[in-house]
């Protein structure tokens, strides 16, 4: 397989990931209210609402959840938080609000493991 369709297929797995996640944080009674929301910060896969609290929610796939939760970086989980501080701006108008950030991870499987709180917020 050559670079491009490498590229497309992971770009496929992706998002069929991020629906997963979606779905099993709607069957839990939340709203997703943003799905890939850009700022010029980065991308926020997820976000969620449940009550009065925003959840940022950055989904990984990969063999295995270990693999997974490893491929999420320090310098990513920077730029997710500037990303929700812009998206927080625009969307509420201000800062104060209640949120937390998840990571929701998915094996080769279709498994889902959501670590609440994973991406810490400062």
């Amino acid at each position: 397989m050559d670079r491009e369709a490498n590229g497309r297929l992971s770009f496929l797995k992706g998002q069929a990931a991020e629906g997963q996640v979606a779905q099993a944080y709607e069957r839990n009674g939340f709203e997703i209210v943003d799905r890939r929301w850009k700022s010029k910060e980065g991308e926020i896969d997820l976000v969620a609402r449940h009550k009065e609290k925003l959840y940022f929610i950055e989904v990984k796939a990969s063999e295995t959840f270990d693999t997974a939760v490893h491929r999420i970086t320090a310098r990513q989980q920077k730029r997710i938080r500037n990303c929700a501080l812009h998206y927080l701006a625009e969307k509420a108008g201000h800062l104060d609000v209640d949120c937390r950030f998840d990571a929701a991870l998915v094996d080769s499987a279709g498994r889902i493991k959501v670590l609440p709180g994973a991406l810490l917020a400062a």
